[in-house]
């Protein structure tokens, strides 16, 4: 099984140094991927200006969108920028895509929220991009398609950024995989999406889904308070529910971490994509000195 590697994205007051530090510590390291997250209304870079850094600062780690909230963004534009990063890395580019669940991020950019429509709109647009890197004319009269064309044929591989069951089986139409998310990793969670994951692919009739999970750690001296500052922060739109929430998350010590790890594995994960609570690079070691 993989394991992955988050920027620390969601932690505030980064700048070049820090970002190239972690950049070149995770592509250094036995990692598989350098993953970056988006949001709008939050003090995080951008997502694909971010990725496209880390092409330049690293040669061997997949660059992993994680996710990008797809309704936010017109398919062709993102289709364009995700088959440049792809040819400017050599390749190494995973499109994981999902709705998101944040509606002042909607807001922000003035996209309806609509929840009983963005699964379809998700799905509509990740077909069009699909079409675009395939060479498909975005309009009909141009003289040429919508290029470059992604370096891998076809295009990146696409991931569902996918929680719940209809989701889940709605992404088996047109997903490579799954790309879930756990507040600690449970193993009746895991088995569930997996187990669902599975069957609705093989219903689908379409190869075996990549299955992908994460979840938050922290490792430092200070593990408990600085999840506690961390996801205080990122979980503030849940309001009062998130001080139920926030003790749940468990992966802050060695042992937890490493049982967490041994339950997606022995649920048939392909990958464990792990989200860092510290701007301090010194967390990359940590971490690997752990599991590898």
């Amino acid at each position: 099984m993989d394991i992955g590697l988050n920027l620390p994205v969601m932690v505030p007051g980064l700048d070049r140094a820090t970002v190239a530090g972690w950049c070149r510590a995770v592509d250094q390291g036995p990692f598989s991927c350098l993953a970056v997250g988006e949001r709008m209304n939050f003090p995080n870079p951008e997502m694909t200006v971010t990725l496209s850094a880390a092409a330049a600062w690293t040669e061997r780690v997949q660059l992993l969108y994680n996710v990008m909230v797809m309704p936010l963004h017109h398919e062709v534009l993102a289709a364009k920028q995700i088959a440049t990063l792809d040819v400017l890395s050599g390749g190494r580019v995973t499109v994981g895509l999902g709705v998101g669940g944040r509606e002042e991020d909607y807001a922000a950019l003035d996209v309806p929220y609509a929840p009983k429509t963005r699964l379809a709109r998700l799905e509509r647009k990740a077909a069009r991009m699909k079409r675009i890197w395939a060479g498909e004319k975005a309009v009909e009269s141009a003289l040429r398609p919508v290029e470059p064309a992604p370096l891998q044929p076809g295009g990146p591989k696409m991931l569902a950024g996918s929680l719940f069951p209809q989701s889940i089986e709605r992404a088996s139409r047109w997903a490579d995989g799954l790309l879930g998310f756990s507040f600690g990793m449970a193993g009746p969670e895991l088995q569930f999406a997996f187990d669902l994951a599975r069957t609705k692919w093989q219903e689908a009739g379409r190869p075996a889904p990549r299955l992908v999970t994460g979840t938050w750690f922290a490792l430092g001296p200070k593990a408990r308070d600085q999840m506690d500052d961390y996801l205080g922060r990122y979980l503030n739109f849940m309001g009062d529910a998130a001080e139920f929430v926030i003790p749940s998350v468990k992966c802050l010590d060695a042992q937890s971490l490493k049982d967490a790890i041994a339950r997606a594995r022995d649920l048939g994960a392909d990958e464990v994509v792990l989200a860092p609570t510290t701007s301090d690079v010194d967390e990359v070691k940590r971490l690997e000195d752990l599991l590898f």
